[in-house]
């Protein structure tokens, strides 16, 4: 065993405070060091922190639905001791075009009646209508002669274009005989009439002379 050596001498008082001081400074660099480092590395590390954090859902826009569902009223109308009248509706008429009548069909005399120029199945009787004046104005009769053509016509036929005489056979308005005699058909009044004009003035001269002989005859 060494023994201890008597000739070490101890340390200074003033060596052991300037120890003791430095090594305080030491430690409260060190402590402010790495509060520095902690708040360096926070600062680097918060704005990630924060954009990862969830963020609250905006809120969306209003529908109009919702609108109108929030402005939405209950409203219960009640009257009491009040008549409803019904409603008055106004009234029209209906025009419903009647159907024309139809055109008769000309009918057939018997076999005992005398044929027209046709010489089939019996006469055509006139179903087209018109008038008098209508008739001798197509038939080219001069109106100077219409009184002398409706006096004998009147006594002859009565204005009937269908008029027959069934034992002599003579037909239409001058009861022409035979009535095979009129070109076209005996029962047309406008054939009629050009046929009688044809015989009054080729009989008689004109219209004036059949008058005057039917006058004194009754006939002509």
């Amino acid at each position: 065993m060494t023994p201890l050596r008597d000739d070490v001498s101890p340390m200074p008082a003033s060596a052991t405070l300037s120890a003791r001081s430095g090594s305080r400074r030491r430690g409260v660099v060190g402590f402010f060091s790495a509060l520095a480092v902690v708040g360096f590395a926070a600062a680097m590390v918060a704005p990630t922190g924060v954009a990862l954090a969830e963020q609250p859902l905006a809120e969306g826009p209003e529908s109009a639905y919702a609108a109108a569902l929030t402005e939405t009223q209950n409203l219960t109308v009640t009257v009491e001791g009040a008549e409803i009248a019904p409603i008055q509706r106004g009234t029209f008429s209906v025009y419903v075009t009647p159907k024309p009548t139809p055109t008769p069909t000309p009918s057939t005399a018997s076999s005992g009646d005398s044929g027209s120029g046709s010489g089939g199945g019996g006469p055509l009787f006139y179903t087209g209508g018109g008038a008098p004046a209508e008739w001798m104005a197509a038939a080219g009769i001069a109106e100077s002669d219409w009184g002398y053509v409706d006096y004998i016509v009147s006594r002859e036929s009565g204005w009937n274009p269908n008029a027959t005489n069934r034992s002599s056979g003579a037909c239409g308005l001058v009861q022409a005989l035979p009535c095979s005699k009129v070109p076209g058909n005996g029962y047309d009044p406008v054939d009629n009439l050009r046929w009688a004009t044809g015989y009054a003035t080729g009989r008689y001269g004109s219209w004036a002379g059949a008058h005057a002989f039917w006058t004194n005859n009754h006939w002509w």
